[in-house]
C-alpha cells in the first residue's frame, strides 16, 4: 500500500481546520455531554431488555439505531437497507450430570457451572465424552516466530487438552518473552480454542487465573449458563472441538493437586522454553445436550457519502448487543448494558452527527458502524469486515469504541494497542490540543486489543484505533480513575447492574469523541492513509 508522506506545513493546516473556531471546529460542538447522555439513557434501558441477538430486544435496539442514524443525516450502507444479515446458530449446551475426572486413583466430581464452565460449539445434538484421556499442553501455544510449540511432545487427538491462560510473557516480566506483560493472540482463549481444534483436541480445558484472563471466574460460568452464538458453518469451515471451557483455579488446583502436581509450579515451568506437554494420567467423562436455533442476528450501519472519493470510507464502530435477559441478581435479571455498550454507541452518533451537520461534505465516506454479536466473539464485525459496504482495500481506518466509563473529563487518551500504528501520533495532536497526553493500556495483560470490534479490521490489515480516556482524572487523579475501573469490572461488567445512573459524568466522553472526530476528520479530508508501524504483526496483511 502506498504511503502519503505530507509535508509539516500541510499537515498543521489539515488539523487546524478540524479545530477551532473553523466550520470543523464548530462542527465537533455539536457533540454534547447532554445527548450522550440521553443516548445512554434510552440503550441501557429496560425497554431495550438487555439487547441480545435472537431477541425482542434486539428489534428494538437495531431499529432505534436505523431511526437515529436517519435522524442525523446518514443514508443506509446496505444498498437500500440499514441492516446486515449476520448467519448464526445459537447453541444452548445443557451438562447433563456432574462432571467426573478420575485422576491419581481418585474420582473427582465437579460441578458445573461452579467448578467448571463447560459450552458446545458443535451442531451434534448429544456430545458424549467417556474417559477421554486429558494431556497437559502448557499455554497451548504454537508460535513458530517465537521458537514456540507446546504440542511438540504430546499428542492429543481424541483427548481432552488442558491449557493455562495467557501467555508466558505474562508471567516471567521477561519483555522478550512474547511481549512480556503485554498479552498477544496467542495468550486469547479463542486462540487457544481455534489451536487445539487443529491439533486434532475432543476437548479443550482453559485454567482459569484472573490477572490473566482480565476478568474473575463468574464471567466464563455466566458464559456457560447462557445461549452462544457461532456463525453458521459452512463447507470446508475447520470443525471446532466438540467441548469448550474453562476450569476454575479450584479446581484444577483439586485435579492437579490429585497426581502431586502444582498449578503454580507448572505454570512457572511451562514458560521456560522447550517444556514438555504430558500426558495427565487422567481422563474425563461428561455428557451435553445441545439444542441449535439457526437464525440471522442484523449489523447496523449508516454512511454520510463523501463528495469526491465516496468509494474510501472510515468506519466508527462500537457494537449494540449485550446479554439480554439471564440469571437474576440482587432481584434484577435485565443485563442493560448502560457503559457495556451503550455509551460507545453514544460516542459513535455524536461523532456522526458532527460529520453530518459539516456544511462542506468530506472528500471520503464516513460509516457508522454497530455491530451484533461482539459479546459472542466478534461475529458481526468479522462478518461485517469479511463482506463490507464498500471494497476492503477501500476501508481506510477503523475508530471503535468499547466500556466508555462515564466518570468525568481525563487528563489521559489510553490507547488499547498503543504503538501499532500512525493513528496513534494523530491522536497524540488531537489529545495535546486538549491539554491531554497519550498512554499505553496499563494492563495490557488482559488483551484488550483482541477482545473488541476493531480486531477484525486489524487482522484484515486496516489500521485500527481503540482509544479513551481512562486513567487519570483531571480532578481525582490516577488512582481515584483505577478505583472507578476496578469498581465497574467487579461490579457492573456483565451484571444487571450495568445500569444507566442520572450521576453518570459524560464530560470526558465528550472529549474522547472530540478528539476522536478531529482525527477521523483530517483523514476523510485529506489523501492521508495511516499506516501501521514496523513490527506490527499487522503491517504485513496489507
Amino acid at each position: 500500500m502506498k504511503t502519503i508522506i505530507l509535508p509539516v506545513a500541510l499537515i498543521a493546516l489539515v488539523a487546524a481546520s478540524c479545530a477551532g473556531d473553523s466550520p470543523l471546529g464548530k462542527a465537533s460542538e455539536t457533540i454534547t455531554p447532554a445527548e450522550l447522555r440521553e443516548y445512554t439513557r434510552i440503550l441501557g434501558a429496560d425497554s431495550m431488555m438487555g439487547r441480545k441477538p435472537f431477541t425482542p430486544g434486539e428489534t428494538i435496539a437495531v431499529n432505534y439505531l436505523a431511526r437515529e442514524l436517519e435522524r442525523i443525516g446518514f443514508a443506509p450502507a446496505f444498498g437500500d437497507s440499514w441492516f446486515q444479515e449476520v448467519p448464526m446458530v445459537e447453541i444452548t449446551t445443557k451438562v447433563q450430570s456432574p462432571v467426573l475426572i478420575t485422576a491419581g486413583g481418585r474420582k473427582l466430581e465437579l460441578s458445573a457451572p461452579d467448578d467448571i464452565a463447560v459450552e458446545s460449539p458443535s451442531m451434534k445434538e448429544y456430545v458424549e465424552l467417556v474417559d477421554i484421556p486429558m494431556v497437559f499442553c502448557g499455554f497451548g501455544i504454537v508460535a513458530p516466530e517465537y521458537g514456540w510449540n507446546d504440542f511438540s511432545a504430546v499428542d492429543v487427538r481424541g483427548k481432552c487438552a488442558v491449557v493455562l491462560v495467557n501467555d508466558p510473557g505474562l508471567y516471567t516480566g521477561d519483555s522478550a518473552l512474547f511481549k512480556g506483560r503485554t498479552m498477544t493472540y496467542y495468550g486469547r482463549w479463542t486462540y487457544k480454542y481455534e489451536e487445539a481444534a487443529r491439533q486434532g483436541a475432543t476437548a479443550i480445558l482453559i485454567i482459569h487465573e484472573t490477572v490473566g484472563a482480565g476478568y474473575d471466574f463468574s464471567i466464563p460460568r455466566k458464559s456457560s449458563i447462557s445461549p452462544g452464538l457461532y456463525q453458521e458453518p459452512v463447507a470446508g469451515d475447520p470443525e471446532p472441538c466438540p467441548v469448550t471451557g474453562w476450569l476454575s483455579a479450584e479446581a484444577a488446583s483439586v485435579l492437579f493437586g490429585a497426581q502431586g502436581h502444582d498449578v503454580e509450579q507448572l505454570r512457572s515451568d511451562a514458560c521456560i522454553r522447550g517444556f514438555s506437554g504430558f500426558e495427565m494420567g487422567a481422563s474425563i467423562s461428561l455428557r451435553l445436550i445441545n439444542t441449535h436455533l439457526r437464525n440471522s442476528s442484523m449489523n447496523v450501519a449508516g454512511i454520510l457519502r463523501g463528495t469526491t472519493r465516496p468509494e474510501e470510507a472510515v468506519v466508527i464502530s462500537a457494537h449494540w448487543d449485550h446479554f439480554g435477559i439471564g440469571e437474576k441478581e440482587n432481584g434484577d435479571s435485565i443485563y442493560n448494558g448502560a457503559v457495556d455498550n451503550g455509551t460507545s454507541m453514544a460516542w459513535a452518533l455524536e461523532i456522526g452527527e458532527a460529520f453530518s451537520s459539516m456544511k462542506k461534505r468530506p472528500e471520503r465516506s464516513v460509516i457508522l458502524f454497530f455491530p451484533t454479536a461482539e459479546e459472542q466473539g466478534l461475529l458481526g464485525s468479522s462478518w461485517f469486515v469479511a463482506n463490507p459496504p464498500v471494497r476492503q482495500e477501500n476501508l481506510i481506518a477503523c475508530f471503535n469504541n468499547d466500556l466508555l466509563l462515564p466518570i468525568g473529563r481525563m487528563k489521559d487518551m489510553m490507547v488499547t494497542g498503543y504503538g501499532q500504528s500512525d493513528l496513534d501520533d494523530m491522536l497524540a495532536g488531537a489529545a495535546s490540543r486538549q491539554g491531554r497526553y497519550l498512554m499505553p493500556d496499563p494492563n495490557p495483560e488482559t488483551g484488550m486489543y483482541f477482545r473488541s470490534d476493531h480486531f477484525p479490521f486489524a487482522k484484515a490489515g486496516i489500521p485500527s484505533m481503540f482509544a479513551r480516556g481512562n486513567c487519570d482524572s483531571r480532578e481525582y487523579g490516577i488512582e481515584w480513575a483505577a478505583d472507578r475501573e476496578k469498581e465497574y469490572i467487579t461490579n457492573k461488567y456483565h451484571k444487571p447492574a450495568d445500569n444507566y445512573y442520572p450521576e453518570m459524568n459524560f464530560d470526558g466522553i465528550e472529549e474522547d469523541a472530540r478528539a476522536v472526530f478531529n482525527v477521523a476528520c483530517r483523514i476523510v479530508t485529506s489523501d492521508i492513509r495511516p499506516q501501521w508501524k514496523p513490527g506490527s504483526e499487522f503491517a504485513i496483511v496489507r
